[in-house]
C-alpha cells in the first residue's frame, strides 16, 4: 500500500459520491452518460471550467492507466508534478475526451494532472491508503497513549509491592 497525498484521497472520495450522486437510486445509466458527453462537450469546446472534479468526473471513464506505477507514484504530491509525464501514462478510449484532454491539458496542465491522478486513484482504490487525519482518529491516538501512561501506574490486586516500600528503615539517614 502507498500513501497518497490528503488532497488527492479527498478527491478521490468526491469523485465517488458525485458518481454516485449522478447515477441515482436506482441507477439511471442514461441520464449519467448525457451528463458525462455534456461535460466532455464543454470542455472539448475550451470551456473555462476550472474544477478538477468536473474534468476528473468527465474523464474517468475514457481513460486507459497505462503506467500504473507511475500515476500512483504522481499522486504523493498534489501541489507539484510533471504534467507531459502524466499525459503519457495514459490513453482515451474515446475521440471526444482526447480532445477535450488535450484542450484542457493545453490551457491548464495542472488541473489535466490532477484530474488524471485523482480518476486513476478512484478506479484504483484498493492500490493506495489515505492517512487518517480524522478527529476521531487523533483523539484514538491520544487515547491509546494514555492507556500506556495510565497502565504503568496502576497496581493490580495480588501484585507484589513490596519493592515499593523502603525496607532499609532508619538505616537510610
Amino acid at each position: 500500500m502507498k500513501n497518497i497525498h490528503p488532497e488527492f484521497a479527498y478527491q478521490s472520495r468526491e469523485l465517488g459520491v458525485q458518481i454516485d450522486d449522478t447515477l441515482g437510486d436506482p441507477p439511471d445509466r442514461k441520464t449519467y452518460d448525457r451528463v458525462i458527453k455534456s461535460l466532455i462537450g464543454e470542455f472539448a469546446n475550451g470551456s473555462e471550467i476550472d474544477d478538477l472534479n468536473l474534468l476528473s468526473f468527465a474523464l474517468v471513464d475514457y481513460l486507459r492507466f497505462d503506467d500504473p506505477a507511475g500515476l500512483l507514484a504522481e499522486g504523493a504530491n498534489y501541489d507539484e508534478g510533471d504534467t507531459d509525464k502524466v499525459l503519457k501514462m495514459v490513453s482515451c478510449t474515446n475521440a471526444e475526451a482526447e480532445v477535450a484532454l488535450a484542450v484542457v491539458a493545453d490551457a491548464n496542465p495542472e488541473l489535466a494532472r490532477k484530474a488524471i491522478v485523482t480518476a486513476f486513484l478512484f478506479k484504483n482504490n484498493k492500490r493506495w491508503k489515505d492517512e487518517d487525519h480524522s478527529l476521531e482518529s487523533l483523539q484514538k491516538d491520544e487515547d491509546d497513549g494514555e492507556d500506556d501512561e495510565n497502565d504503568e501506574d496502576q497496581i493490580e490486586s495480588g501484585h507484589n509491592i513490596n519493592h515499593l516500600f523502603d525496607t532499609r528503615g532508619d538505616e537510610n539517614v
